[in-house]
């Protein structure tokens, strides 16, 4: 049974230079119909990348034809991976207690927090900066989705819905909105050109 109120850790507005970078892909939104199927995640250290986390899972049930086009993830990439117990505390390990950094983040917070309690009885609750808030904050831009965010920053979006892959470009983004926030006086909003 999953608490209606989940005990995360905090989210921050702010720049760490240590932290872990996760992303997730899933069957779908849901974390208590659809399933975890591939994990990802990138340690960073003073912001350089030392180590990275990447495994595919195999979900109970198989993987949508809407989904598989959305990933490029297959019934048969994953049909002789991990089951997510498997996974989980290799995962949760290399994360250990650090800050978590992603886009969107609390999306896999959320996923990442049911899946422990309901098969470990264990909460999740690192705290988190979402560059996506970050974003909001600090660019003045129509949209602040992964994709558009890369595109706008001139980061390559090859691969985008493989979760190692948007690791990367989150780890990419984040760098550039750190650079261009800590460098503008403070309430101002970054405005580039729309191309």
């Amino acid at each position: 049974m999953i608490h209606t109120v989940r005990k995360k850790g905090e989210g921050k507005l702010e720049f760490p230079s240590d932290y872990t970078i996760i992303d997730i892909e899933t069957t779908g939104l849901s974390t208590t119909k659809n399933e975890i199927i591939e994990l990802s995640a990138l340690k960073v250290r003073n912001d350089k990348i030392i180590s990275q986390y990447s495994s595919l899972i195999k979900p109970d049930n198989s993987i949508g034809s809407f989904i598989t086009k959305l990933t490029g993830i297959t019934n048969e990439m994953v049909a002789d991976s991990p089951k997510i117990t498997e996974v989980l505390p290799d995962f949760t390990e290399f994360i250990s207690d650090d800050c978590i950094i992603g886009h969107n983040v609390n999306f896999d917070i959320n996923f990442i927090y049911d899946n422990l309690l309901r098969h470990f009885n264990r909460e999740f609750s690192n705290d988190y900066v979402d560059t996506m808030r970050l974003a909001r904050k600090f660019c003045k831009f129509p949209s602040h989705r992964l994709s558009y965010l890369a595109e706008r920053f001139e980061i390559s979006t090859e691969g985008h819905h493989r979760a190692l892959n948007d690791c990367i470009m989150t780890y990419e983004i984040y760098k550039k909105i750190k650079t261009m926030a800590l460098n503008i006086p403070e309430n101002n909003q970054i405005s580039l050109p729309i191309s």
